[in-house]
């Protein structure tokens, strides 16, 4: 019985025989949204974005709500992840006309789609933060 051809991995499509088929990977430069695709990527794989959409996954939220359980964040770097997931669609800002005034922000139905796979993981970090953190250890010792 003849061998099979050895597989090839190209670097941009991966090592996929289904993916072989399709015209261009989505990580690909030569894909038609690869522009889009990486600004996406970029917001949503930020930190504080992350952690925002989380925490709205749930119950719509005031600003101070949101600065007080995300330890670490700046007032203008909250305003700035806010103002950006919601020009994405991924969050709205509703204002109350109330005296103090009330502003809530929630994620939108786009925003609570993605906070499925964002809520995975940070399961998955959390389940496997003594493996990341002994492999930290490790690498700082050699």
């Amino acid at each position: 019985m003849a061998n099979p051809a050895p597989l090839t991995i190209d670097p941009v499509i991966g090592d996929c025989p289904a993916a072989a088929s399709v015209a261009a990977s989505p990580c690909s430069v030569e894909h038609e949204a690869s522009g889009v695709i990486r600004d996406v990527l970029a917001r949503v794989g930020d930190k504080w974005s992350l952690l925002v959409i989380g925490l709205l996954h749930d119950e719509p939220l005031r600003f101070t709500e949101l600065q007080r359980r995300i330890d670490g964040i700046s007032h203008r770097m909250l305003t700035q992840t806010l103002r950006n997931l919601q020009r994405d669609g991924l969050v709205s800002r509703t204002s109350y006309a109330e005296i103090p005034p009330r502003v809530e922000y929630a994620a939108t139905e786009l925003g609570r789609s993605l906070a499925e796979p964002v809520l995975g993981l940070v399961g998955w970090a959390a389940a496997h933060h003594e493996q990341i953190t002994d492999a930290r250890e490790a690498f700082d010792e050699a």
